[in-house]
């Protein structure tokens, strides 16, 4: 199959194929890996190959009854497990051991049939909104490729953008499928907590703020995905009754007129570039011309508060990564970037009483966010404050992390976590993506639509948040969109 014939179709479009035996398993496979071997060098998405798996899955997929049998899939490299094979949350530490057991997800898309022949890249332990690990490189935008495809999930993003895949596995911990889906013109996802199962390693990841999931190029793709990836497993900590209406099925018929109330101005204080107040104004004059009601909004969230709740979560569960880390493989503290080390040291400082309080704190978040739902159906807003950013603009200097460094080994970390420099430049590295985290901290659901390209072709997403089981509602907000403003012909030159 050529690659502008394997481009046209969504995965599910794809699947269709090979159920009507019009093309092989392994054709479409080897067209996969064929875009991979043109574009790879250039974006970096894909860090490891799995070709010799994915050839016995595809020789197996033409016989399956999965819906999605016989798709080419790339999995992310972090929390995605592929027992045997090494998930390496883009650390060094991590680099060279294999994965005991298959993720919940990973199991329930070997069961639908998709093709899974390698890995994308992650920022280390997904713990930024850009791609640039030390052990990997950065992955690249193919709008652009001095720009970023954002993060966490930047390699799958970018793999989906390339025409790689038709869709990829990604993760959402504070923006993570949102930031990269609207700097990359996809469609994006993060689900209500409890919704899909992190396990079975792990019971919930950062409190229950992240959750897996991934990123398409056609809304019903996400939808068929979500019925896919739902459900309870026994081992998981939380349990979201099934949809009375499967998503895929949901989506065939609009929503009802909905209340929207949008705002553009950043969360924390900080610049908002003209492009991304655009995209949410055009979104709003669309949405309106769909028969809902939209309106400016004030911030229904204290979002100075809601950063430092979360960040203060993140540096402890930093922490605990690296220490669980050390002491199952015996790393140095050197194996890990410089960044992470920081944020683990200050981790380390804050006590128990702090960190309950911070997590207390979560829930008067949760209690604002519902307050504005009893008014308005969904909060629009930038999924990001600017186009995609330079690669490389957002890393932190070798000066400023040999300095961090020297102040964790006098165990001065704590001091300057709580200096007003500090907070000063953790909120300047925030302001790219201030909007993001609301719905990772709430736990309720969130997508990123791709509407808005800037004169000078990048994309920007804007964001929905919804309430407490509000997926089908946004899914079928996203089809309405798609149908009105269709953006899957859009891709990049690349």
């Amino acid at each position: 199959m050529r690659f502008e014939e394997y481009v046209q179709h969504d995965a599910m479009g794809l699947a269709a194929l090979v159920r009507g035996g019009e093309v092989t398993s392994s054709e479409l496979l080897a067209a996969a890996q064929s875009r991979a071997d043109e574009v790879n060098g250039q974006i970096n998405a894909i860090v490891r190959r799995l070709d010799q798996a994915a050839g016995q899955q595809a020789a197996a997929a033409d016989q399956g009854a999965g819906p999605l049998a016989g798709v080419p899939f790339l999995v992310k490299d972090l929390f995605q497990d592929i027992q045997g094979v090494v998930t390496s949350y883009g650390c060094r530490a991590m680099a060279e051991a294999p994965a005991e057991a298959d993720s919940d997800v990973v199991k329930r898309w070997r069961k639908a049939g998709l093709v899974m022949f390698g890995m994308t890249n992650t920022p280390e332990f997904g713990a930024k909104g850009i791609t640039e690990p030390d052990l990997f490189g950065p992955t690249r935008n193919p709008w652009d490729l001095s720009r970023t495809p954002g993060g966490s999930s930047g390699g799958s993003a970018a793999a989906v953008a390339a025409g790689i895949v038709p869709m990829a596995g990604a993760s959402d911990g504070g923006g993570s499928i949102r930031i990269p889906a609207a700097a990359c013109g996809l469609f994006g996802m993060k689900v209500g907590r409890g919704r899909i199962s992190i396990g079975p390693l792990m019971a919930e990841g950062l409190n229950g703020a992240a959750v897996q999931g991934v990123l398409t190029r056609s809304v019903r793709d996400s939808a068929l995905a979500l019925d896919i990836m739902q459900g309870p497993e026994a081992h998981a900590p939380y349990y979201m009754p099934a949809p009375t209406t499967p998503y895929l099925a949901a989506i065939q018929r609009p929503p009802k007129p909905l209340r929207i109330g949008y705002t553009v101005e950043s969360p924390i204080g900080t610049a908002v570039d003209p492009h991304a107040k655009a995209a949410v104004e055009q979104a709003a004059r669309l949405l309106t011309d769909l028969g809902h009601h939209v309106e400016p909004v004030p911030l229904p969230f204290n979002g100075l508060q809601l950063s430092e709740d979360f960040l203060l979560a993140w540096f402890c569960s930093q922490a605990m990564i690296i220490d669980a880390i050390r002491e199952a493989t015996g790393a140095r503290l050197s194996a890990f970037e410089a960044d992470t080390r920081l944020m683990a040291a200050i981790g380390r400082t804050v006590s128990a009483t702090r960190l309950l309080a911070c997590e207390g704190r979560w829930n008067e978040h949760i209690q604002a966010l519902s307050r504005y739902h009893e008014q308005f159906d969904l909060w629009l807003s930038p999924a990001l404050a600017a186009p995609p950013v330079k690669v490389g603009s957002l890393r932190t200097p070798k000066a400023v992390e040999m300095v961090g460094d020297f102040i964790a080994s006098l165990g001065l970390a704590g001091w300057l976590h709580n200096t007003s420099m500090f907070r000063t430049a953790v909120i300047q590295n925030m302001a790219w993506t201030p909007y993001t985290q609301l719905a990772n901290l709430t736990g309720r659901p969130a997508m990123s639509v791709p509407l808005y390209w800037t004169p000078e072709g990048l994309p920007l997403g804007v964001q929905f948040v919804g309430p407490l089981d509000s997926e089908a509602t946004l899914l079928q907000l996203a089809a309405q969109l798609e149908q009105a403003q269709p953006w899957f012909e859009r891709r990049p030159a690349l």
